[in-house]
């Protein structure tokens, strides 16, 4: 295994390296947090559209039946 020589003083490049680990994990985990948050956002959305898609499919099914009670209405009339 190959060892690298630095030319700045090992207590500058500690401060560096750390400086550096820390930026890469906190990225790491604001972009983790973002991807959870996005994530039940999907799933919000998701369940919300499905609700509204019955609520909607429920009403049409109504109108159907109310028009069906109305032909039957006008044709006893008739």
């Amino acid at each position: 295994m190959e060892t690298t020589e630095f030319r700045s003083p090992i207590r500058k490049l500690v401060s560096f390296f750390r400086t550096s680990r820390d930026g890469w994990k906190e990225k790491y985990q604001e972009s983790k947090r973002e991807n959870k948050r996005l994530g039940n956002q999907v799933r919000a959305v998701e369940r919300s559209r499905a609700h509204w898609r019955q609520v909607a499919k429920a009403k049409a099914q109504h109108v159907r039946q109310l028009e069906r009670e109305l032909e039957g209405a006008k044709n006893s009339t008739a």
